[in-house]
């Protein structure tokens, strides 16, 4: 789950205990996922993907990180072709051949969070959108290359930025992903953009962080609004988004993947 810009504190160094409790949730996370992608299809509703998402998480022994959270009413975020983040499921909204579809899913386990999201095309999709939803899943992973000792938070919005705007997309900048831990939204902030010499894009990567990274990508421009629900994050004009993030730990040998399948 994303969180709009604010300035933060210094990030907290996990043990390897406390890494290898977040790697369970995040298998939990990524055992979730695989059976939404199972699922996700022409005439489902989102709030069934929501429903099959909560059942699996429980059946872990698990809890759903986003449901409650600051009142939010679901497991899943649901979100469909213009919705950028946070879009609530419902049993009246149902994907179509041609939509694309993101979610973002949080894990609670041993009281350690695991975040990430996803974003596919249901059934056959267009050009653009499959270019999209591509190179949003790269600059992800091209993003987690930089999760490395010495680099900082720049490195990390810089490859995002760098692969976006080459693609002719845009990164939204009304938010980003974070640190992650006991607390769904840790110190520090992670950017998917550079904006001039700002302090916290200089925070050196240290063993034992966690972060989620979540490159947020619009096939138009950058801007987005807030819907009235307080909660659906939307493009302003109306383009396609795309959403991919990955919870991963900084350590000696470079990064860990927490949520990887």
């Amino acid at each position: 789950m994303s969180r709009p810009r604010v300035r933060g504190d210094l990030p907290i160094i996990k043990s390897q205990a406390e890494l290898e409790t977040m790697r369970h949730a995040g298998k939990i996370h990524a055992r979730t996922v695989a059976r939404l992608m199972e699922a996700i299809e022409p005439g489902v509703a989102t709030a069934e993907l929501d429903r099959i998402a909560e059942q699996v998480i429980r059946e872990a022994d698990a809890v759903p990180s986003f449901k409650g959270y600051r009142g939010y009413p679901a497991t899943i975020c649901s979100q469909v072709n213009d919705v950028v983040v946070h879009g609530i499921p419902s049993d009246d909204e149902v994907l179509h051949e041609g939509d694309i579809f993101g979610v973002d899913l949080g894990v609670t386990w041993g009281g350690y969070h695991a975040d990430g999201a996803f974003t596919v095309g249901v059934g056959e999709i267009d050009e653009e959108s499959r270019r999209l939803i591509e190179v949003t899943r790269e600059a992800l992973d091209r993003a987690i290359e930089q999760v490395r000792p010495g680099n900082t938070l720049r490195d990390i919005a810089a490859a995002v930025q760098s692969h976006v705007e080459v693609a002719g997309f845009s990164v939204v900048r009304a938010l980003v992903g974070h640190g992650i831990g006991t607390q769904i939204h840790e110190p520090p902030q992670v950017p998917n953009f550079v904006n001039g010499e700002r302090d916290e894009y200089a925070l050196e990567l240290a063993p034992g962080m966690t972060l989620a990274i979540e490159p947020m990508v619009n096939a138009g421009g950058c801007e987005v609004y807030w819907g009235d629900d307080g909660w659906t994050v939307r493009t302003s004009d109306g383009s396609r988004s795309a959403h991919f993030e990955h919870t991963v730990a900084v350590t000696e040998d470079g990064p860990w993947i927490l949520t990887a399948r």
